[in-house]
């Protein structure tokens, strides 16, 4: 009787003392969410905040964050999804999220979820009808233009593709300089251009108005009304003839001011802002920074947690101020740091235009499958035609068929 009393009380001690280790160390290591960020170490105080912050609030659960270099984290997160054991919650952009959302490798968040967001910004980033990531931060590119060299050519600042064409020779002849450089052939420029007439699909590549789209740009590079690099060079170098008055628009997001204003403070003084270029249809053009979980991730659901809790009105708010993206939180949206600006703050009217932007970004443009590959093909044909290298519907069947090929 006494060797069962013995035994009895040696279990409750036991029991007693596992209850007592959970209480005073915290959750097991079986319950810490992986979190992946890209190149966000210089807001490691933001970040580890914002950790310590939810982890008080919600105790069961611990974040270990890993900042990976941006350079490696296709090649890491594709390297991570596949295995048995990948993080819990990884920030990558759109393209990506949409290829591994392709391999099905992403789980699918639900539609529950999405209330605090910006639902353009959410309907932007669903793969075949579903949601595979949430949205962290956008971006969405003002017009940056030199108003001594519109003041001296005598017009207005042109807001739309053709307007800006109209403006082009008599800039030139006036001030010497390029109306623009589009660097139509980087990335997904000139597919985000093209969207703003409607034209995104193997179908619509041939339609009448993208082939009017094309030979707008032909024609402006053979009379030598944009600058020849137009189909080599990037937004950076865009940058540097801004600086050096060499160009009059300069398509870009605000924290591009902070650049100008201090390696080029002469061109800055006559620097101002305005509201994006816009085609046809008259919506903006938008990049974004978003969450996914991976499929084989442990804790999706203490994953998905912090990734609201990320994204929360006070946190994108912070990582506003830190950093002057645009938030997509719907309330921060409306905090007066996007609303209101003074007269003699370039940087904060840049980032209220930027924030107003996102009203009005239908029809959005969505991510596929092989999607840099299909960049690549259409910056490809967009050289052969600005090159005058063959008729530009034919390039553009040509174009459709391979496209459309990409998407079997």
């Amino acid at each position: 009787m006494n060797k069962l009393r013995f035994v009895l009380v040696l279990v409750i001690v036991i029991i007693c003392a596992g209850v007592g280790f959970k209480i005073f160390h915290g959750p097991k290591d079986n319950n810490e969410v992986i979190f992946w960020t890209l190149q966000m170490s210089d807001f490691s105080d933001y970040i580890n905040g914002v950790i310590r912050e939810f982890e008080n609030e919600n105790p069961e659960i611990k974040i270990k964050w890993i900042d990976v270099p941006f350079s490696e984290g296709e090649k890491r997160t594709l390297a991570s999804v596949l295995s048995d054991n990948p993080p819990d919650l990884i920030n990558l952009n759109p393209d990506f999220s949409a290829a591994l959302a392709q391999k099905g490798a992403l789980y699918e968040i639900p539609d529950s979820s999405t209330s605090q967001f910006n639902p353009s910004i959410i309907e932007s980033l669903k793969y075949n009808g579903k949601l595979y990531s949430l949205p962290w931060y956008a971006t969405s590119a003002v017009t940056i233009y030199n108003k001594k060299l519109i003041d001296k050519a005598g017009i207005e600042v042109p807001l739309t593709y053709e307007k800006a064409g109209h403006a082009a020779q008599t800039i030139k002849s006036k001030t010497g300089a390029y109306v623009f450089l589009p660097n139509i052939t980087e990335n997904d420029t000139m597919l985000k251009i093209l969207n703003k007439y409607g034209v995104n699909s193997p179908q619509t590549i041939t339609s009448e108005t993208s082939v009017e789209v094309f030979e707008y740009f032909k024609d402006l590079y053979s009379k030598n009304l944009i600058p020849k690099e137009s189909i080599t060079q990037t937004h950076r170098e865009a940058l540097e003839k801004y600086m050096s008055e060499n160009i009059v628009l300069f398509q870009a997001g605000a924290n591009f001011l902070n650049m100008i204003k201090e390696n080029a403070p002469l061109t800055y003084q006559n620097t101002d802002v305005a509201p994006q270029m816009t085609g046809k249809l008259g919506q903006n053009d938008f990049s974004l920074m978003n969450f996914v979980i991976p499929l084989k991730a442990k804790h999706k659901d203490e994953a998905l947690k912090f990734a609201l809790f990320l994204t929360n009105d006070k946190n994108e708010l912070e990582l506003a101020k830190l950093t002057n993206v645009i938030a997509v939180n719907k309330e921060t949206l409306r905090n007066d740091f996007y609303t209101k600006y003074s007269d003699d703050d370039l940087m904060a009217k840049a980032r209220v235009i930027s924030a107003k932007q996102l009203d009005k970004v239908e029809p959005v443009l969505h991510s596929s499958q092989n999607q840099k590959d299909i960049n690549n093909l259409i910056n490809s044909a967009t050289q052969k035609i600005l090159l005058g290298e063959g008729d530009t519907l034919k390039i553009l069947e040509k174009l459709a068929a391979d496209w459309a090929e990409m998407l079997k």
